[in-house]
Parts: structure tokens; C-alpha cells; sequence
């Protein structure tokens, strides 16, 4: 990812003065970026990207709080005319189902959109703060590199995201006490920056078992959804450790060692058989990635619909992965009219620490997944559907 393009700060001026106040506007655009990492990075153009292009974010203005007119047509007063009851509805706002343009042409402004290029580095920057693959533990073979970065001096010069707030306000304070201003006001030459240095630290040595469903019963929506996680996940361990290995594995009824490319690319049809991925899981862990020498982390995402007939080989296998590993990890993607399906009702069967599931039935539940998966502190351990409104 080191093909990348930097924010491009000139467009965000919004007819404001001066660096400070763009550079405030800034802030509120990067804040604002934050607060919607789970609709930002399930975005076709996000992951289109591949890491190579700038990406065009739409975000509405952000202007100063004010006080707005009312122009709703509806009838106000400071008291009600009595003969109510509850559940009658006394008023409705004209934006408050969020379309536009519906009614014909109007008078009203509209609300401002602007398209922020927010280079593809510095959002998996936003999106990887706060993940890290838990329960890492000692291993006898060679160890991870994890790349960190830590601030080390502050300069004059630097690009206004690494700004130092309150050296800059110490800095421009002695500056107008040396002057003999009342004003405190804050010019260029008072603006201070962070700089770093690249850190590398040690972690032992770790393999992550990328495991999808392909099968016919993984339509569009399912597929998009797994994919999208891979795509993130492969890129957070990629960025943060320099030596995790990869594997790839794809099934239907059938499962298979697969390149990336095939892994992201290529669906297959037919039936579901989870037995044949977690049987080949099982298999490599034994014969190439023995727990005395790595850190192990099997993820699966399918829909769920497994072969009632083969839940209980899945159980058994699961029981024999699971001491071998750190976190097994399984996502399912859910329909709009999810319900428990026979695979997660095997999951929800075991009883480990080391077991975590998740539910997705929209996009947004993307970013929090990865976010239990890859926890910070460890928060590993037991079953829950991500849901936060209806599905995409």
C-alpha cells in the first residue's frame, strides 16, 4: 500500500480564513470519517480501491451549530387545543425520512455535500487503531515483527493532521507575551508538529486460516459480505506484522487450498458440507503449523446452510481445532429474515474461551466484527449477532 495520495486539505476550506480555521474544519472531517468507519469501509469504492487509489468520501458540511427556522407548514402553538390521545401524531419534520427531491421541484436549500479524497492509507489507519491479534503467546520458532510508530520530536514543518495543539498554543502564548499583545492570536511561525520514528517489536509467530463458504447457497449479498471482511483482515495483518502467514481455504462440499486471487475472485455451486474446511483446517494445522510453533487463528464466514447430516462431524472437528488454537473465530451472514441455522446452532453448542461468533445482516455489522475478532485486549469468547438496523 505505499502507492497512495495524500488528503487533499485546499478543498476543505468551506470559505473559511486562515489555517487554524481549516485546519479545525479538518479535524471535523477526520472525526466525522471515524464516527462512519462501518458504512465507510463495506463501500464497493473502498474496496475496489485495492489499496491503490485515493477514495472520494461524501460528508455533509459541517457548518457551526445555529439555530434553524422551522418551515414546516403545520399548525404551532404553545399549547395544545385538547381532545388528543396518546399515539396521535401532533407533527412530523419535513427531512425526517432522509429522501430528497420527492414532491417535485422546491424552494428549500438542499443540504452540502463534499467529497473528502481520503488516500486508502490513512483510512486502514483509522480502521486497524485498534485491532490486534489476541492471545498471542511465546513460540519456539522465529519471532513477528510488529511495526508500530511512536511520537519522538516536535518540528516547525509537518502536514497539519500531526499538529501538536498544545505546544502551538504554549508556542503562540510566549510569543505574544515577548510582543506585549493582549490578543493571544496564533500566526504560521507558532504552529508546532509531531514527528516519529517506525518502531518494530517482537511477537511470536502466527498462521491465520481464511476459511469461506463458496457454495451455490452463498448468493451476491453473502459473498460480498465475506469477502469484504478477508479484505480487511488480510490487510490489518499485512500492515501490522511483517511474518503472520495466510492460508487461504475455500469449500463447498469439497475443500481446497486456494491462492488469494482465487480466494477473492472465484464462487463455486453445489452443496455445503463446513465438515471438508474444518477436516482441511485440522489436516494443515498437523502437518505444517504445529501449536508448539505457532500462534493459530481459524476464521470462517458462511451463510449456515450446512447438510443437517454433516452438523455433527463439523462438532467433533471444531472440538479438535479448538485446543490447538489461540481464537477460532466464525462469522455468519444472515438473511433479512434471519434465523438460527444449523451450523451456528453447532457452534452454540460449545462452550470455549477460545470460541467466538458473530451474526451479520448488513454492512455496517462489517467493521464491528472485525473489531470482537481482533480485539486489543483480548475480549475473546462467546456468541453475538451485530445487529444495528435492517439489512443492505
Amino acid at each position: 500500500m505505499t502507492d497512495h495520495s495524500i488528503i487533499s486539505h485546499d478543498n476543505w476550506s468551506l470559505h473559511r480564513k486562515g489555517e487554524l480555521d481549516q485546519q479545525r474544519h479538518n479535524e471535523k472531517v477526520k472525526e466525522a470519517i471515524k464516527n462512519n468507519l462501518a458504512d465507510i469501509i463495506s463501500e464497493e469504492s473502498v474496496i475496489m480501491s485495492d489499496g491503490k487509489k485515493i477514495t472520494k468520501l461524501p460528508i455533509r458540511t459541517l457548518d457551526e451549530y445555529r439555530f434553524r427556522f422551522n418551515y414546516n407548514k403545520q399548525k404551532h402553538a404553545g399549547q395544545g387545543e385538547g381532545g388528543s390521545k396518546p399515539g396521535d401524531v401532533i407533527g412530523t419534520d419535513r427531512d425526517a425520512s432522509g429522501d430528497q427531491g420527492t414532491g417535485g421541484a422546491g424552494e428549500e436549500p438542499g443540504a452540502d455535500y463534499y467529497e473528502a479524497d481520503v488516500s486508502f492509507e490513512e483510512l486502514a489507519e483509522m480502521v486497524f487503531a485498534d485491532l490486534q491479534l489476541p492471545n498471542l503467546r511465546q513460540k519456539e520458532k522465529q519471532n513477528v515483527q510488529v511495526v508500530s510508530t511512536r511520537f519522538t520530536d516536535i518540528r516547525k514543518a509537518g502536514i497539519m493532521s500531526n499538529i501538536d495543539k498544545k505546544r502551538t498554543i504554549l508556542e503562540a502564548i510566549k510569543r505574544n507575551a515577548r510582543e506585549g499583545s493582549n490578543n493571544y492570536n496564533i500566526i504560521k511561525d507558532d504552529l508546532r508538529f509531531k514527528t516519529w520514528d517506525t518502531v518494530y517489536s517482537s511477537e511470536s509467530n502466527a498462521v491465520v486460516l481464511a476459511m469461506m463458504d463458496t457454495s451455490g447457497s452463498m448468493g451476491n449479498f453473502e459473498k460480498y459480505i465475506a469477502r469484504t471482511f478477508f479484505f480487511w483482515m488480510v490487510r490489518f495483518l499485512r500492515t501490522k506484522y511483517h511474518q503472520v502467514e495466510i492460508v487461504f481455504l475455500a469449500h463447498h462440499t469439497q475443500a481446497k487450498e486456494v491462492s488469494e486471487e482465487e480466494f477473492f475472485t472465484k464462487g463455486e455451486s453445489g452443496g455445503t458440507k463446513c465438515s471438508s474446511v474444518y477436516q482441511l483446517a485440522f489436516d494443515l494445522i498437523q502437518q505444517r503449523y504445529s501449536p508448539d510453533r505457532y500462534n493459530i487463528y481459524p476464521f470462517h464466514f458462511s451463510d449456515g446452510d450446512n447438510l443437517p447430516s454433516d452438523n455433527e462431524l463439523c462438532l467433533r472437528l471444531i472440538n479438535q481445532i479448538l485446543p490447538l488454537c489461540n481464537l477460532f473465530g466464525y462469522g455468519e451472514i444472515a438473511s433479512p429474515y434471519y434465523r438460527n441455522s444449523t451450523l451456528l446452532s453447532v457452534f452454540q453448542r460449545i462452550q470455549a474461551e477460545n470460541l467466538t461468533t458473530v451474526t451479520i445482516k448488513n454492512k455496517k455489522e462489517i467493521y464491528p466484527a472485525l473489531k470482537k475478532f481482533f480485539s486489543e485486549k483480548g475480549e475473546t469468547g462467546g456468541h453475538g449477532t451485530l445487529s444495528t438496523g435492517k439489512s443492505d
